[in-house]
């Protein structure tokens, strides 16, 4: 079963998807209030198992955790290895678009297929130095595109700048063949490089520190949203 809830992306605005990675642990039931009530469109939630990335983030009991507090989109992405082995686990945890990492993925359409079958969105995240073209042979079976705008591992780092170029390319292969896969952008967002990720061609914004790091969260949302590519 292929979820359907992206069905008219075209006729929408770029999607802001706040990284919980980056806000303060001690008061998650609060942040997710707070991202329930703001402009935010979807929950970024970044899993991360100290193998594949340097750092150990939350799992699916923080998830299964926050799930009742919002009923907007939960947008759970894998930086782990093997990441087959928990796709009905993140499913039961209430993620609604599931992304795996293709460096991490070693049968990556089986990967597609299952998530899909299990009623979510399947994405695929690319490293930086991983090129889009190799993208080209599953796009049909891939809802949704990661591309880091970082190393993955850590928030808070400097916007790699060659993902602009990334971005064009992959929303001219998407474009060619009249796809409805979504492209978003994790890593290193600001106010000062959103109009134009917007403008190459990026669906969804993935923001953290730029986020929780403001005094006003859920203005500094805003101001993403209104951004105009």
């Amino acid at each position: 079963m292929q979820c359907t809830f992206a069905a008219n992306y075209r006729n929408m605005n770029h999607l802001i998807a706040p990284s919980l990675l980056a806000s303060d642990f001690t008061r998650i039931g609060e942040t997710a209030t707070m991202l329930h009530n703001s402009e935010a469109d979807w929950f970024h939630l970044d899993v991360m198992d100290g193998v594949f990335v340097p750092n150990i983030s939350f799992g699916l009991p923080v998830i299964s955790a926050m799930r009742p507090l919002s009923d907007k989109i939960f947008d759970v992405h894998l930086m782990i290895v093997q990441p087959e082995r928990y796709i009905i686990d993140f499913k039961n945890a209430g993620a609604d678009i599931l992304t795996v990492h293709y460096e991490a993925s070693t049968h990556l359409h089986r990967s597609l297929g299952a998530i899909r079958e299990a009623g979510m969105q399947a994405g695929v995240a690319l490293n930086p130095h991983t090129p889009v073209e190799l993208l080209e042979d599953m796009l049909q079976d891939i809802d949704l595109v990661c591309l880091m705008g970082v190393n993955p591992g850590f928030g808070g780092q400097k916007f790699i700048e060659t993902t602009y170029r990334k971005t064009e390319k992959l929303r001219n292969m998407i474009d060619r063949r009249d796809l409805p896969t979504r492209i978003e952008i994790d890593g290193g967002v600001k106010a000062d490089n959103a109009a134009q990720l917007i403008a190459a061609g990026a669906d969804v914004l993935v923001a953290g520190s730029f986020v929780f790091s403001s005094p006003d969260p859920a203005n500094t949302i805003k101001q993403l949203k209104h951004i105009r590519g």
